[in-house]
């Protein structure tokens, strides 16, 4: 544990303090490194006992505008991990349903929080920059004297990136292979897989394309024609290769991107065409035309079944044995659809890994929210080390 603190304290993450979280690629790589030490120190100290509580009081406010069970409940792991107590905003139930303001609402769900977590992953071009606005009003009520603390904003999903997600992936690849000075030249395929259901954002292939390409490694975007992620991230993952010594490049064949693949992420998603036309629609109130669009695209998804990540894909890879990744819950063929994502067996060989990358992200999160709200956060847990207050009498 004194180790990782060395490490934290050799870092330059001034800017992460007072700071949010919105976009992996706006932050350095030190500060990337930062999110990842805090994270396995977080992890060690809970291992031994000590407690990790740097609020005495507080909250921590969730809003999910859609579905979740690892990414809700990582938040209220992490926000309970660090001392903080979660209310969760839930907007059918509160003053947003009468036309309360974004600026009301940012403001009056901030007097005693200390972070605001955001879901917000549906309609292209609106997540983003809802979380951005609800930043700027906490901000403004900050300096106007509303609010005594600044909370800080964490992205748990919008339209364009999943960080806490594909930086609690990062992790788990770098677990696996045994530090990030091992990882250049390492080819990983974010690959389009069959589902039955259409819609899937497109924020994790996204947001893999838009990190991975930082460490050196081969990644590989791969999914049928007509699947297209937005050309902005393709840009980022592409100057994020030419810095780090990697390379990025696009494939229409999921063969091609698992041939001599390190680590393979079949996921589906949503064509960004069809999100942007989903966005449209609804804010237009055309239930009709959503309906159409949806059996447009589900007709769509079926012509393309053979994208199924199966035991005869997996033998295509590195030594028959690429690390398999998900951001769960799959779409198991079989077990949890028909046909879909990934075959049962595949799936069940890597559950337990599985399980423990999902695992990751509690501790993400708590680190990105110590980051923004400590000063020093080498000195800060080096005295929580010290002190060895118990997390728990036994």
């Amino acid at each position: 544990m004194k180790e990782l603190v060395e490490k934290i304290n050799s870092l330059n993450l001034k800017n992460m303090y007072l700071n949010d979280f919105f976009l992996t690629w706006e932050k350095t790589d030190e500060e990337i490194e930062g999110v990842f030490l805090v994270a396995e120190l977080l992890r060690k100290m809970r291992e031994n006992n000590i407690s990790a509580r740097i609020f005495d009081s507080g909250l921590g406010i969730s809003l999910f505008r859609d579905n979740s069970t690892r990414t809700r409940f990582s938040f209220a792991s992490a926000c309970n991990l660090l001392g903080l107590t979660v209310q969760d905003l839930d907007e059918g139930k509160s003053q947003i349903a009468h036309g309360e303001t974004v600026r009301e609402t940012a403001n009056m769900i901030s007097f005693m929080a200390d972070v605001i977590g955001i879901r917000d992953d549906m309609y292209i071009g609106k997540g983003n920059k809802y979380m951005r606005e609800v930043a700027q009003y906490v901000q403004e009520g900050y300096e106007a004297g509303v609010l005594e603390q600044r909370p800080t904003l964490v992205n748990l999903q919008c339209d364009i990136d999943h960080p806490t997600q594909t930086m609690a992936d990062m992790l788990h690849i770098i677990k696996h292979f045994g530090g990030v000075e091992n990882l250049k030249g390492k080819k990983i395929a974010m690959t389009w897989a069959y589902s039955p259901s259409y819609g899937k954002p497109l924020s994790v292939p996204q947001g893999v394309i838009g990190l991975m390409t930082r460490f050196g490694m081969d990644v590989v975007l791969a999914h049928p024609e007509g699947y297209e992620v937005m050309s902005d991230v393709e840009e980022v993952a592409r100057k994020n290769a030419a810095a780090s010594g990697g390379s990025f490049t696009k494939t229409n064949s999921m063969q091609e991107a698992f041939k001599d693949a390190d680590i393979v992420y079949p996921k589906s998603w949503a064509p960004f065409a069809a999100m942007e036309k989903r966005t449209d629609l609804y804010g237009k109130g055309d239930f009709d035309g959503i309906k159409a669009l949806e059996k447009e695209l589900l007709a769509q998804n079926a012509q393309h079944k053979d994208w199924e990540c199966t035991e005869e894909m997996m033998a295509l890879t590195k030594n028959k044995e690429a690390l398999y990744l998900h951001c769960l819950p799959a779409d198991i063929t079989g077990v949890s659809c028909a046909q879909g994502e990934v075959q049962e067996s595949v799936f069940d060989r890597y559950r337990v890994p599985l399980y423990k990358q999902a695992g990751n992200k509690p501790y993400i999160i708590a680190a990105m929210i110590l980051l923004s709200k400590v000063k020093d956060p080498g000195a800060v847990l080096a005295g929580l080390i010290d002190r060895a207050n118990p997390r728990w009498i036994g």
